[in-house]
């Protein structure tokens, strides 16, 4: 029987799981009573798993599904090729709303984040429910959305680079982000995979829509990212050392908040490979530069 106790977080998104010590060695009825959690509630909170190394992190992440490499541009943690390690050091700032890698064909199936080292104050992470925002458009809207197409891309805009607090290290790091260009044209609403459920599919990889003039585009862009991360729509998870958190990337969008200054923070992040995107119409994510073979395999 399983010991698993489920607390929401918040109505929309987003519970804290307790009764677990993550590890490669979890009974398969626990991994599937997370996974079914997962689904629901498109992210998971685990406290106080100070036992997880980066091994561990890696062999628990390999029961819900084949690690991707780190990224398709950013160089892995030494010794693991699967763990990308987000250690912030006043360069590039992750600070808006986004789903992990959709400039490539095949955006990860889930991330499990571990918190290595976290401020004593801010530095939280949100997420933002791409399911629930869609199903709370009016009907005209989401007639709309699933009939677009956008073009995602790792491009880099530099002119973020001079905001940073070390315009020198956000730079070296915006180039090696952009060393190789992807850019993948994505259905704006994909069908979930394992639910059916239908979820926007944007973020700040998502450069315009195929088909409008530049200043629409920009405008039906912004007008549906303010709706997806309305704070109803949103969760926020306020880190201490050894919390790992697990999110659906088929079915969230999130942000760090940059406000705890100079002090250190560190997490660890490895990714479950996913599938290709497919639209409401069937159509799938179509590939403009780019080959994201090498970095993940295609999930089953």
């Amino acid at each position: 029987m399983s010991t698993l106790s489920t607390r929401h977080v918040s109505a929309r998104i987003g519970s804290e799981i307790s009764g677990v010590r993550l590890g490669g060695d979890l009974p398969a009825d626990v991994v599937a009573e997370i996974r079914s959690t997962l689904l629901q509630r498109k992210v998971l909170f685990f406290r106080a798993q100070d036992h997880l190394d980066t091994e561990g992190q890696v062999a628990f992440a390999r029961l819900l599904g084949e690690p991707t490499t780190a990224h398709p541009t950013v160089p892995a943690l030494n010794g693991n090729t699967h763990v990308l390690d987000l250690d912030y050091k006043g360069g590039q700032k992750v600070d808006r709303w986004h789903t992990d890698v959709t400039f490539v064909d095949r955006p990860p199936l889930a991330s499990v984040l571990r918190a290595v080292t976290v401020p004593e104050v801010g530095g939280d992470t949100l997420w933002a429910n791409t399911v629930t925002a869609y199903e709370y458009l009016s009907a005209e809207l989401r007639d709309l959305l699933d009939r677009l197409r956008a073009v995602h891309t790792n491009q880099y805009d530099y002119v973020r680079v001079t905001a940073s607090d070390n315009p020198e290290l956000a730079r070296e790091q915006a180039e090696i982000f952009a060393s190789t260009l992807f850019e993948t044209e994505h259905p704006v609403v994909r069908v979930h995979p394992e639910t059916g459920e239908r979820s926007i599919l944007l973020g700040d990889f998502a450069k315009r829509l195929v088909g409008l003039a530049p200043q629409a585009s920009a405008a039906v862009i912004k007008l549906i990212q303010e709706h997806v991360t309305q704070v109803e729509n949103t969760v926020r998870w306020r880190w201490a050392p050894g919390d790992v958190a697990i999110w659906d990337n088929r079915a969230t969008q999130h942000r760090v908040v940059h406000d705890f200054g100079d002090r250190p923070r560190r997490l660890h992040r490895v990714t479950i490979a996913g599938d290709v995107p497919v639209g409401v119409d069937g159509r799938p994510s179509t590939v403009l530069t780019g080959d994201a073979a090498t970095y993940s395999p295609l999930a089953a």
